[in-house]
C-alpha cells in the first residue's frame, strides 16, 4: 500500500548495485524509488521490503517473484530481477516516466474514451495475469502507470497470489498467512472479509478505478481509520456516484454495477468479460451516432464487436418474421406522416385508413369515455378524429394498436398483452405528468417505446425472455438481459427504433438518465423528457406490483422524489394515475381484449380506488355490436385493407354510411370546421363504408376548363388524381368522352364493367392507360345547373361493383353534404 511522501533520501544510498535518486511511494510494507542502474545505465523503479523476511517467507516470496517475472504484456510493467539486501527483499521494475494515474486523477475525471481505453488495457493485462495463475490483489490508481503514448500500464505484483492449476491460491506461509491483504479503498468485499485470492477480486478494483476515471472522485468515500475503511469495504456495497459524465448511459451503468457486485458470485465472470462488455458499449455509441472515425482502442480492425454481433443476430432472426417487417414500416409510416411539418390531415387519415381493423378499433377508441368530451358527440371518421384529437394525439392511440395488434398473435400473447398494457400505462402516465401539450404527446411516446426492447424479446425470444425474468429478480433486468443476450433492452429498443428510420430525439427519450434523480428542476426539454418517462415507468411498475392498499404510500415517495426535478405533487399524480385507469379501461374494452382473472392489469382496473364505468359510457359509434347484426362486424386481427365485395350492400355498409352521414352533419355545424376537412370525411365515409379501392374529389381549375384530381383516399391514390383531368366540353367535332358526358348532365353514373363494349370505347385513354379500374362510381358536384366537381370511385380488377338503392342513397346524401360544404364555407 503506497502513499506519496515529498521527501528525498540521500542520493548516496544503494541498494545492491542500484543508486536510489528518489522516493515515488511509501506503503506499510514497501516503498517504490525512482533508482539508477549503473551496469545498464537506465533508471528503474525499485521497490523494497521495510522488514526482513525469515528463510520460510524468503522463499515463499522468490516462488511469486519467479511467477510475477513471467508475465509479459505491453500493459504489464516487467520485473527486471528481484533480490535481497540486508535481509529484506526488493524487486527492480522497468522506469515508467509518464507518471500514474494516481497523479492524473489528482488533476480531475479523465475524458470518458481515454477513461474507457486504460480500463481495457489493465484489462488485458489482467487477463494474461489471471491466465497465468497470478492475482493482482492490489490494484488501485497508484499501481497503474501511464506511458508516452497514453496507455495505462500495471506495476506491483509483489503482492501477488498465485493460483493451482484449478485455480485455487496457493497456500501461504509465514505472517501472511490469512492476512488481509489490499487497500481499503479499492479492495473487494471478499477480500476485506479474509476469502482467499480470486481474479473476481481483481475485476471489482478496475471497476472501481474506472468509476474513478470517469467521475473524478473515488467511489468509496476515504475514510482516516484504516480499520474502520476495511471494514465498511467488507460491509457496504458500492453505489455507483451519480455523475459518471454525460456518455454514461443505462447500459455502461449496468455494466459497472455488475463488475462492481458485492458478492463475488453475481460479479462479471472475468477480466476478459468486463473488457468485452465495455467495448460493446462503447460500439453501441459509435453506431448509434453513425461514427465514421476508427475505434479508439486497439481492438482489431474489422472484426465485429460480440455486442455489435449480438444485435445484428437478433435484427436477423427478427427480419426473418414476416411480421416484424411489417411492424416496422406500420409504425415507420404512421410517425412519419404525423411527425412532418408539411403532413396535413389527410395524409395521416389515408395511411390508418390502409388498415381496416386498425380504423374500426381506433374509432371506437375516440368514441370512449377518455375522448368523447373532446368533440362532443359520436366521431365516425378518422378524419373528424384527426381533427378534434390532434395529429400526434391520433398517432399515439394509432400506434399503440399497431403494437397491441403485433403482439396478441401468439400462444403466449396474455403475457404479451399485459407486458404491453404496463408500456401503455407508462405512456398515458406520462402525459398526465407532462405541462405542455407537445410534451404531453412525445412523453407519451418516449415513456411508451422506453419498453419496445422488452416486448420484442418477449414476442420473438420466448424462451430467452422467461430467463432474464428469472435472473433479473436477482441481478436486475439489464444485467440478466445482458448475460442472456447479450445487450440490454434499451440498447436493443434503441437500435430497432433507429432502424426504423425513427428520429433521433424519439431515441434519446427511450433511453435511461443517467444517475439519481436530480435535485434541482429539469429544464432541457430532451432531459426532462427522459426523466418523465423515468418517473412514469415507476409509477407504472408500483401500480402493477404493490398491494391496492398500499399503493399510495409508493406514489406519494415516488412523487416526492421526483417533485424537485419534474414538479410533480401527490395530487398530480393521483389525478394521472386516475386518468390513466380511465383510458387504461376505455383502451381494453375498445381493443377487445379479455385479461385473465389473476392479470395485474385487471387487478388495478378493477381496485376498490377504480370507480365503476358509467353505464353511458359504452360506445355510442354506429359500429357496435348492439346496433348491427351478429355477423356484420368484421374481424378485429382481418389484415385486409378494405370490406369484403359481399358486405358493400348489406347492414354494415348502411351502418358505416349513417355514421359517416352524422359526423359530416356534426363537423358542419362546427365553429371550427373547415371545407377540406369536411371533403375529406365524405370521402373517407365512401371508402371504408363500401369498400371502393380508390376514391377521388375532383374540383374545376381556376380557368373552368378541366375537373382535375385533388386529393383523394385508397390504393395508389396519388398516381390517380394526377391522371383526372376531365374536360368540361369535349372538343370541337368530337363526341364526349363518359365523364366530360356525365358532368354535362350532371347524371349519377354506375358502372358495373369498364371492359364491356360501348363502355370501354366511351372510356378516355388516360382511364386505360393510368387508372384501369373494373368497375366504378361516379356522383356529379352541381350548383346552378353545372357541375364544378365530382367524387369518383371504384374497384380494382377482379371485383365488381354491387350497390342497392338504398346505399347509393346513402352515398348521394354524402355527395349533397359535398355541395352544401361549398356552399357554406367556400
Amino acid at each position: 500500500m503506497l502513499s506519496t511522501v515529498n521527501h528525498a533520501p540521500r542520493p548516496s544510498t544503494q541498494v545492491g548495485r542500484f543508486l536510489l535518486r528518489r522516493a515515488l511511494g511509501r506503503g506499510a510494507q514497501a516503498s517504490v524509488w525512482l533508482a539508477h542502474d549503473p551496469k545498464l545505465d537506465r533508471e528503474v523503479a525499485l521497490k523494497l521490503r521495510h522488514e526482513p523476511l525469515g528463510a520460510d517467507e524468503m522463499d515463499a516470496w522468490l516462488h511469486e517473484a519467479r511467477a510475477v517475472s513471467r508475465l509479459r504484456h505491453p500493459h504489464i510493467v516487467p520485473v527486471f530481477e528481484a533480490d535481497v539486501h540486508e535481509g529484506r527483499p526488493y524487486m527492480v521494475f522497468e522506469w515508467v516516466p509518464g507518471g500514474s494515474l494516481a497523479e492524473r486523477l489528482a488533476r480531475g475525471p479523465l475524458p470518458w474514451r481515454e477513461a474507457l481505453r486504460m480500463a481495457c488495457d489493465v484489462l488485458d493485462a489482467l487477463q494474461v495475469a489471471h491466465h497465468a495463475g497470478v492475482v493482482h490483489r492490489d490494484l488501485k490508481p497508484t499501481n497503474i502507470l501511464i506511458d508516452a503514448q497514453g496507455h495505462a500500464r500495471v506495476m506491483d505484483f509483489g503482492i501477488a497470489a498465485r493460483l493451482d492449476a484449478s485455480g485455487r491460491a496457493e497456500p501461504r506461509t509465514g505472517p501472511e498467512a490469512g492476512a488481509i491483504v489490499g487497500t481499503p479503498g479499492y479492495i473487494a468485499p471478499e477480500a476485506a472479509r479474509g476469502a482467499p485470492p480470486a481474479p473476481a477480486m481483481d475485476v471489482f478494483s478496475l471497476a472501481l478505478i474506472l468509476v474513478e476515471m470517469l467521475a473524478g472522485h473515488p467511489a468509496r468515500t476515504p475514510e482516516a481509520d484504516p480499520v474502520a475503511a476495511m471494514r465498511r469495504a467488507a460491509t457496504v456495497p458500492v453505489t455507483l456516484p451519480q455523475d459518471l459524465g454525460d456518455r454514461a448511459d443505462a447500459h455502461l451503468r449496468a455494466i459497472l454495477a455488475e463488475a462492481l457486485a458485492h458478492e463475488p458470485a453475481q460479479r462479471t465472470a472475468s477480466a476478459q468479460a468486463l473488457r468485452e462488455a465495455l467495448v460493446n458499449w462503447l460500439d453501441g455509441i459509435d453506431a448509434g451516432a453513425n461514427s465514421t472515425l476508427p475505434m479508439p482502442l486497439d481492438m482489431g480492425a474489422g472484426t465485429p464487436s460480440a455486442g455489435q454481433g449480438t444485435l445484428e443476430f437478433l435484427w436477423r432472426r427478427m427480419r426473418h418474421k414476416s411480421d416484424f417487417p411489417a411492424l416496422g414500416e406500420a409504425v415507420a409510416r404512421i410517425h412519419r406522416v404525423a411527425s412532418d411539418e408539411q403532413a396535413n390531415l389527410s395524409s395521416l387519415s389515408n395511411e390508418i385508413l390502409k388498415d381496416v381493423a386498425l380504423t374500426h378499433k381506433l374509432l371506437r377508441l375516440v368514441n370512449s369515455a377518455s375522448f368523447v368530451h373532446a368533440g362532443g358527440g359520436t366521431i365516425g371518421t378518422v378524419s373528424r378524429a384527426v381533427a378534434l384529437v390532434g395529429l400526434s394525439g391520433v398517432r399515439n392511440m394509432a400506434l399503440s394498436l399497431v403494437l397491441l395488434e403485433h403482439m396478441r398473435d401468439r400462444a403466449h400473447a396474455q403475457a404479451l398483452t399485459q407486458e404491453f398494457l404496463r408500456a401503455l400505462m407508462a405512456g398515458m402516465l406520462a402525459q398526465g405528468f407532462s405541462k405542455t401539450p407537445q410534451e404531453r404527446e412525445e412523453a407519451f411516446l418516449g415513456a411508451m417505446f422506453r419498453n419496445l426492447g422488452r416486448l420484442l424479446v418477449g414476442f420473438y425470444f420466448v424462451e430467452e425472455a422467461q430467463e432474464v425474468r428469472e435472473l433479473a429478480a436477482r441481478v436486475g433486468e439489464s444485467t440478466a438481459a445482458w448475460r442472456v443476450l447479450g445487450v440490454d433492452y434499451e440498447t436493443l429498443g434503441c437500435e430497432v427504433v433507429r432502424r426504423w428510420g425513427l428520429p433521433t430525439p424519439l431515441q434519446q427519450v427511450m433511453r435511461l438518465p443517467a444517475g439519481r434523480v436530480p435535485t434541482r428542476p429539469v429544464t432541457e426539454p430532451a432531459e426532462r423528457l427522459r426523466w418523465l418517462a423515468s418517473a412514469a415507468n415507476e409509477v407504472a411498475d408500483a401500480l402493477l406490483s404493490t398491494d391496492p392498499s398500499q399503493a399510495s404510500g409508493r406514489l406519494e415517495a415516488l412523487a416526492k422524489a421526483y417533485a424537485p426535478a419534474l414538479g410533480l405533487q401527490s395530487a398530480l399524480v393521483a389525478e394521472a394515475v386516475r386518468q390513466a385507469r380511465e383510458q387504461v379501461g376505455d383502451f381494453v374494452q375498445a381493443s377487445a381484449l379479455v385479461l385473465a382473472a389473476d392479470s395485474p392489469v385487471r387487478q388495478w382496473l378493477a381496485a376498490p380506488t377504480t370507480a365503476a364505468p358509467a353505464e353511458d359510457a359504452t360506445l355510442a359509434l354506429a359500429l357496435d355490436a348492439t346496433t348491427l347484426p351478429p355477423d356484420a362486424l368484421p374481424d378485429p386481427a382481418e389484415p385486409t385493407l378494405r370490406l369484403p365485395q359481399a358486405a358493400q350492400d348489406g347492414a354494415l355498409v348502411q351502418a358505416l354510411l349513417t355514421a359517416g352521414i352524422a359526423d359530416v352533419t356534426q363537423a358542419m355545424v362546427s365553429d371550427q370546421v373547415d371545407l377540406s376537412q369536411v371533403l375529406r370525411m365524405v370521402l373517407e365515409t365512401f371508402y371504408r363504408a363500401v369498400g371502393f379501392s380508390r376514391v377521388v374529389f375532383c374540383l374545376r381549375d381556376a380557368k373552368g376548363e378541366l375537373l382535375t384530381g385533388r386529393f383523394g383516399v385508397g390504393e395508389g391514390v396519388e398516381a390517380v388524381c394526377q391522371a383526372f383531368r376531365v374536360p368540361l366540353q369535349a372538343p370541337a367535332g368530337k363526341a364526349p368522352d363518359l365523364f366530360t358526358a356525365v358532368c354535362q348532365r350532371g347524371a349519377d353514373t354506375l358502372i358495373h364493367d369498364t371492359a364491356a363494349g360501348a363502355i370501354a370505347e366511351a372510356l378516355p385513354p388516360w382511364f386505360h392507360q393510368q387508372v384501369r379500374a373494373s368497375a366504378f362510381l361516379v356522383l356529379p358536384l352541381v350548383l346552378k345547373q353545372s357541375s364544378f366537381g365530382l367524387i369518383y370511385a371504384d374497384l380494382l380488377p377482379p371485383d365488381r361493383l354491387v350497390l342497392g338503392e338504398q346505399v347509393l342513397a346513402q352515398l348521394r346524401t354524402l355527395r349533397n353534404q359535398a355541395v352544401m360544404a361549398f356552399r357554406q364555407l367556400s
